[in-house]
């Protein structure tokens, strides 16, 4: 199988670079693949990539531009091209441009993709029917998000024109096949990025770290858990270290600097600022528990899935897509209400005390993480490719 991903790739910084590092690695190490070919954007050189000499061979291929109109026609030039057995679309709404042009022309690639005759599979992370507009800092305007939502069920149309469209949550496809009367919706987890085989929870910390990691300043704030940990301090004796990894979310610009300045005088806080792939194990690796500051939520947690898979309790409210990963995939951790700082205060503290609670949390989301490794989802990949192309649905049956 030669396969073709259209996603961004480290060290390109766009949105689900790291999902698709992981991924593509697994797809690799299948042996049903011969061959994968990365079409990314164009902020990356490519001769800046720098390709695992693991699994089956591997070019990338520089050919699309954050908020260029003219994506769809080189993205589908270079897929005629290249002659794939089968092409994954790795996306979410604002996957190539925060402009609407581009935006919207960008999620009808798929569908220009299968009208080139070459077998067409959307991942799509998140759908705007569970996106909270106001809390994901798009508009507070009445009349905007129902322009907005108005947009969305037509985008969604669109991409819904592919082959087959994954997603991550059950969920998202009873909307998709209810509101759209879509029948080619496919779950399939988010996926575990990477599970280590050894994790010590036996570690004996003098103090708790806390950390919560990924893009800020709209429906993930840290000011209430700053408080929290002020609060926290003067009710437990074990000191607390609070770790706040990643960058602004692209709408806000700036946030963390300003919180960063207004919080200057409370100590023990530390700002990581990006977290380059090769140093994720490190910061998992050192937490406690990893904390989540969530109003509302966007699509699967891929933070979650990384808690899991490094051995950590985890504080979050139950809501959205959190709940439902819960639900469906068997994580779990202490709860709060989004925005109540005293809420927040009583979570943490629980996980702070009670040592052996926080390790049985820790034991039961690494297995939870185990459960579906990326191994596990690329094979499902290749098996749902197998259904939609020719070529490979016949070279399946002679193998049979």
């Amino acid at each position: 199988m030669k396969l073709a991903i259209v996603t961004a790739y480290p060290p390109s910084k766009l949105t689900l670079n790291e999902y698709a590092y992981h991924l593509i690695k697994h797809f690799r190490m299948q042996e049903r693949v011969t061959e994968v070919v990365v079409l990314t954007d164009k902020t990356v050189e490519a001769s800046t990539v720098e390709a695992s000499n693991e699994g089956c061979a591997m070019r990338i291929i520089p050919c699309w531009k954050f908020n260029s109109v003219m994506n769809p026609i080189n993205i589908v030039k270079t897929l005629k091209k290249e002659s794939p057995d089968a092409v994954l679309y790795n996306l979410q709404f604002m996957k190539f441009g925060d402009k609407k042009i581009p935006a919207a022309l960008g999620l009808a690639t798929p569908m220009l993709s299968k009208w080139a005759k070459i077998p067409t599979t959307v991942l799509l992370h998140n759908i705007m029917e569970t996106v909270d507009l106001e809390e994901a800092g798009f508009t507070q305007s009445p009349i905007k998000k129902k322009i907005f939502g108005w947009i969305g069920t037509q985008l969604t149309r669109l991409v819904l024109q592919a082959d087959k469209v994954a997603v991550t949550i059950d969920r998202y496809a009873e909307i998709l096949q209810d509101k759209y009367n879509a029948k080619n919706i496919q779950v399939i987890p988010h996926g575990t990025f990477e599970v280590p085989k050894d994790v010590n929870f036996d570690a004996d910390h003098a103090k708790v770290q806390l950390m919560t990691f990924g893009k800020f300043g709209t429906y993930k704030k840290v000011e209430q858990l700053i408080e929290a940990v002020e609060v926290l301090r003067k009710e437990v004796p074990t000191e607390i270290e609070l770790i706040i990894a990643g960058t602004d979310n692209p709408n806000v610009k700036g946030y963390l600097a300003g919180v960063q300045e207004q919080y200057a005088h409370v100590p023990g806080i530390e700002f990581t600022g990006y977290v380059e792939e090769e140093d994720v194990p490190v910061i998992f690796g050192n937490s406690d528990v990893v904390v989540f500051p969530y109003t509302a939520t966007t699509g699967s947690s891929g933070v979650l899935h990384q808690a899991g898979s490094y051995g950590k309790a985890v504080v979050m409210p139950n809501i959205g897509d959190l709940a439902d990963l819960v639900a469906d995939e068997g994580y779990k951790g202490v709860y709060f209400e989004p925005g109540e700082v005293d809420s927040l205060v009583t979570a943490l503290k629980v996980l702070c005390i009670d040592k052996e609670y926080r390790l049985q949390l820790a034991k039961n989301n690494y297995e939870a993480a185990k459960a579906l490794s990326m191994e596990t989802i690329s094979s499902r990949y290749l098996d749902l490719f197998e259904t939609i192309s020719p070529t490979l649905s016949e070279q399946s049956a002679l193998a049979a």
